[in-house]
């Protein structure tokens, strides 16, 4: 069987966990719907994470709080759907995971319903028994720590860079020693310093993944409509690879120029029949006038908004 034939296989946490062994960067993108998801996947990308950043980018809800398990569901099913490599993981809601029983259930739902591969939680040290217990259960687990958009309220409301003080540092460091002792397989790192980030990277087992966190992270992730150039909103911490905005606003007006100019559709785009088979089915043909018979011909026809 040549390489071409090989079957496609969808990479796991240990093939995660090799990228990481070989000191290879871990490329991670979110998604939301199946093209898209299909869009990375043939592209390669090896991890894709359904976040609930589809509450705002996806969704137009005003933070990701409002997002329900329900929505989560729905969405990563269509990823699965477009994805047959990269390995899918889900983003637990906001409230999903207060208690190892709920999160056992709803991490659960993302296996088995969802068809996820792995689930995403935030929280350092008060996250870490909720991992653990997920793990036990056989749940592969991605922490997140630093900037947690989920308990933006409980932080403020305003985003901003999280360890920047000696003591938040330190809290930083202790949150992602503890999710990786609770068994997480990697950690994401949101707006943290790079040199806290590169830290916190060189002290750990496990890869992590950065979102504002500096070059030095383990891999790196962004939000799919960022990368797109999809939306009014430019983090500093993202870069546009392409104008997808400008590109679909352009294609819109074009083509409703076209259809206000009637040139849509044209030839190629419509479907004509035979004009025998039209004249049959009208009654139109000599065959369907006897001798003495009205004329059934268009004009002759009765209207058919005629009451009979």
């Amino acid at each position: 069987m040549s390489a071409s034939e090989q079957p496609v296989r969808r990479l796991t946490t240990s093939d995660i966990g090799r990228m990481y062994a070989d000191g290879e960067r871990i490329p991670m993108l979110t998604a939301y719907d199946f093209p898209t998801a299909k869009i990375l996947d043939d592209a390669g990308i090896p991890m894709i994470l359904v976040g609930d950043s589809l509450g705002q980018v996806a969704l137009g809800y005003e933070s990701t709080v409002r997002v329900t398990m329900d929505e989560m569901l729905h969405h990563t099913r269509a990823v699965v759907r477009g994805t047959r490599r990269a390995l899918v993981i889900g983003d637990m809601p906001f409230l999903s995971y207060s208690t190892t029983e709920e999160a056992t259930e709803n991490a659960g739902r993302f296996l088995q319903d969802g068809g996820a591969q792995a689930v995403k939680i935030e929280g350092g040290v008060r996250s870490a028994r909720i991992v653990e217990a997920l793990v036990k259960s056989g749940v592969p687990v991605m922490g997140h720590i630093g900037w947690t958009p989920q308990s933006q309220h409980g932080m403020g409301g305003k985003v901003k860079v999280q360890g920047k003080s000696r003591d938040d540092a330190r809290a930083l460091l202790s949150d992602a020693i503890a999710i990786q002792q609770a068994g997480a397989f990697a950690i994401v790192l949101e707006l943290v310093p790079e040199q806290l980030a590169a830290v916190i990277t060189s002290r750990l087992r496990i890869p992590t993944i950065g979102i504002g966190a500096g070059p030095a992270c383990s891999g790196q992730v962004q939000v799919i409509t960022d990368l797109f150039g999809l939306g009014d909103f430019k983090p500093k911490h993202a870069r546009a690879y392409a104008d997808l905005q400008g590109t679909l606003a352009a294609a819109t007006r074009a083509w409703m120029a076209d259809v206000t100019a009637g040139s849509f559709p044209g030839p190629a785009e419509t479907v004509r029949m035979d004009d025998a088979v039209l004249d049959e089915a009208l009654g139109r043909t000599a065959d369907d006038r006897a001798p003495g018979a009205v004329d059934r011909s268009v004009g002759s026809l009765i209207p058919l908004d005629r009451d009979l």
